[in-house]
């Protein structure tokens, strides 16, 4: 019987996982230390071991990708993450800043039975609390298209679904300009010199987002 793999293990398939998923290429010693807020030496000693349960592809200097093995337990860990979010958020009434530090300590419950009925019991939700895929039983992600704030042109009509960033200040900030998912958006004008916008929120307030604020929003063009 094979030896059950470590929370830390575990957390850094996920990471590949969300490093590759994001430039669609193998990710590096550095991309993978900067997501976990480590050394790139304790990286790499971790990619070697990981390596050898192949479970991920790596050849020093030229990244790291996960095998069919490595993905699928990634896949199944960022799964149970977004389910108990959602969970959080909508049956014990967490706000979605209060979530992610709770589900990254929920994922690493190994039953598959407790996922499944977890999912069931929330209706089957396709999308996490901070809009972000769900994947279902078989892995696969339902992706929607859907652009960056920063992207949109001037008179563009949108809805929020779903942010870039997880963290509690930043969501806390969005929570005060009532950014928030299902917000609607219209584009107002755009400044140039510091490529801020200046949005109008749900047909009321006008707000001067900021280059940074807008490339971490997500929206649908309406």
């Amino acid at each position: 019987m094979k030896q059950p793999l470590s929370s830390t293990e575990e957390n850094y398939l996920k990471a590949i996982f969300k490093v590759c998923e994001r430039s669609d290429k193998p990710a590096s010693t550095n991309d993978v230390a900067i997501l976990l807020n480590t050394k790139a030496a304790s990286v790499t000693d971790m990619l070697k071991r990981l390596s050898e349960k192949s479970l991920i592809n790596y050849m020093k200097y030229k990244g790291v990708t996960l095998t069919d093995t490595g993905k699928i337990i990634a896949t199944s860990l960022i799964r149970k993450h977004r389910l108990w979010e959602v969970f959080l958020t909508d049956k014990l009434s967490f706000g979605w800043e209060e979530v992610h530090e709770i589900a990254e300590q929920l994922e690493h419950i190994q039953s598959k039975e407790l996922t499944n009925r977890l999912e069931e019991f929330l209706d089957h939700p396709k999308f996490d609390p901070h809009g972000d895929p769900i994947p279902d039983r078989e892995g696969k992600f339902e992706y929607r298209q859907q652009v960056l704030l920063a992207d949109l042109n001037k008179n563009t009509n949108s809805v929020i679904v779903g942010v870039n960033e997880h963290g509690t200040e930043f969501l806390q900030y969005l929570e005060k300009l009532n950014l928030i998912l299902g917000s609607k958006l219209v584009v107002l004008d755009t400044f140039t010199y510091d490529n801020s916008l200046l949005v109008r929120v749900n047909d009321q307030s006008e707000q001067t987002i900021s280059a940074k604020v807008a490339k971490n929003i997500f929206v649908q063009k309406i």
